[in-house]
């Protein structure tokens, strides 16, 4: 489950500008590394919309279906805000919906399974026949 709990007003590359949901996660204990104490925290990610601000304003509150994940992107340099350090990121956090099922390939065929091809379906003598 995640909770919207912002929003902010982003640019596009042709100047117009959009809103993006902030989202945050449930919360999770971390075990300092330095420390060896807990303490808690939450995933946060940014999710774009089509509302406009005064949509937005109104889910503030709302929780939805699904999770915050870690991906794998190209590296970046964020710069952490307490203590102005410039670090190489090599991930972000992005929303995943748990309640969409998987999609359904129809007329899969395993990759144990063999093609045999269906002799019945072609002509025997030659001649084009229309099924």
């Amino acid at each position: 489950m995640v909770r919207i709990i912002n929003f902010k007003e982003r640019q596009k590359e042709d100047g117009t500008t959009f809103f993006v949901l902030e989202i945050q996660g449930g919360i999770e204990m971390i075990r300092s590394k330095s420390t060896g104490n807990f303490y808690a925290t939450a995933k946060k990610a940014y999710l774009p919309s089509t509302f406009d601000e005064q949509t937005c304003t109104a889910l503030i509150g709302t929780e939805m279906q699904g999770s915050i994940i870690k991906e794998e992107c190209e590296p970046y340099d964020y710069v952490v805000k307490e203590t102005g350090e410039e670090i190489t990121m090599h991930h972000r956090w992005v929303y995943v919906q748990e309640d969409m099922p998987a999609p359904v390939i129809e007329n899969t065929i395993s990759e144990s399974e063999p093609l045999q091809p269906n002799v019945e379906k072609f002509s025997q003598n030659g001649v084009l026949e229309y099924a």
